[in-house]
């Protein structure tokens, strides 16, 4: 099994959002025995915290169901976890901040490093309207699926069923 870290900086809206729609492709694709997903913030601002309510709105908005309790990230995660993805690029400077040993730097990768429409950052929806909440969707959206099948051709996984 191939367990998978996303991160953001309170894990409240965009994290704990990927972590749903890659559980969402991995029902859907019948890879649920393949990969666990998690999410966590490099902040603890939320510790305890259910997601904003705009993204439980627009996870549920797109047929995704959200269930998930912040937390903050740990060295033990790093440990434990075999590719942590990072929404931007300060939380991917945190996240490495943690790995004084240098010993995790592979697993550590950017999530939009996934997305077939380009690099760069999620961008963060918590000051912004329903359709930023949206445009976060759709990037993770697509990320998603394409680090499904990435994982499933570059890890020792079963393979994706046809598209």
């Amino acid at each position: 099994m191939v367990k998978v870290l996303f991160v953001c900086l309170g894990n409240i809206c965009r994290s704990p959002l990927a972590e749903a729609v890659f559980q969402h492709h991995c029902r859907l694709l019948n890879r649920e025995d393949d990969f666990l997903a998690e999410s966590c913030g490099t902040a603890n601002y939320h510790v305890g915290d259910p997601p904003d309510p705009r993204t439980i709105r627009n996870a549920h908005k797109n047929g995704v169901s959200i269930h998930h309790v912040g937390r903050q990230l740990s060295i033990h995660d790093l440990k434990v976890f075999d590719l942590i993805l990072a929404m931007d690029e300060q939380n991917f400077q945190n996240i490495r901040g943690l790995d004084v040993s240098n010993k995790y730097l592979h697993k550590i990768k950017m999530m939009r490093e996934f997305d077939p429409e380009g690099t760069g950052n999620v961008p963060d929806p918590y000051y912004g309207s329903e359709k930023d909440f949206q445009e976060v969707f759709d990037i993770l959206h697509r990320s998603t699926r394409n680090l499904i099948d990435h994982l499933a051709a570059t890890l020792p996984v079963s393979p994706t069923p046809a598209k």
